[in-house]
């Protein structure tokens, strides 16, 4: 009860600094956009070439903005040593990650679902048959993003070359993210769209696999 007491306060400062602000998010959508309509203006891709190219240009995008989004997570803890503020006023560590990575869930999420629309427009590609499926791809796409990301802003917040640092721990990791993310897309906006739940599967194992590492490992980041 301690941890989720803990993770609603520290949510709640997350989301209430973020959408005060709207830097992150508008920073983000203005990102992915620009990559979707170049990527539209370079290739002007037929609708066969959208079901099979779109969704990994796509994810792609998000994958991208995401590695500029999750870079100020522990970023702005650094300002006034919040950080060790943080630490004593919570009696579980691990409280502190959890608002973070859901708070960059949310935003990513957010994010992914109002450049969708766009990114049907651009690519002719139909998603109103689909649209919760794909909601549910992206929510665990996200959550495959935001959990290294959270743990590796952790740890480049406190490096040197933190711009630099976090794209090339982060992006190489999410290959196996991005591999079943883009095929669980490509099957819902395909000819024939369908819900692979093989793929989904693989998402939700590797969310798991990797919040729970962050549960055991996550007091010793903050420590470093």
């Amino acid at each position: 009860m301690a941890l989720l007491s803990n993770t609603a306060v520290l949510l709640g400062k997350e989301l209430r600094t973020e959408f005060r602000s709207r830097e992150l998010l508008i920073t983000t959508m203005v990102f992915i956009l620009m990559i979707v309509v170049l990527f539209s203006f370079t290739f002007d891709p037929s609708v066969g070439e959208s079901r099979r190219f779109g969704p990994g240009l796509l994810w792609l995008a998000f994958l991208f903005a995401a590695s500029l989004m999750l870079q100020p997570g522990f970023l702005r803890e650094q300002t006034n040593d919040t950080l060790s503020a943080l630490r004593l006023s919570v009696s579980d560590p691990f409280a502190i990650f959890f608002a973070k990575l859901v708070a960059n869930t949310v935003f990513l999420l957010v994010t992914e679902v109002l450049m969708l629309p766009v990114f049907a427009v651009l690519y002719n590609v139909r998603i109103l048959g689909v649209f919760p499926q794909l909601v549910l791809v992206f929510f665990l796409g996200s959550v495959g993003v935001a959990i290294p990301g959270t743990a590796f802003s952790a740890i480049s917040a406190q490096a040197r070359m933190r711009e630099l640092l976090l794209p090339l721990l982060l992006l190489p990791l999410l290959t196996p993210v991005l591999i079943a993310s883009t095929e669980a897309t490509a099957a819902l906006l395909a000819e024939k769209p369908a819900l692979e739940g093989s793929w989904l599967g693989f998402l939700a194992g590797f969310d798991v696999v990797f919040l729970t590492a962050l549960w055991l490992f996550g007091e010793y980041l903050l420590e470093e």
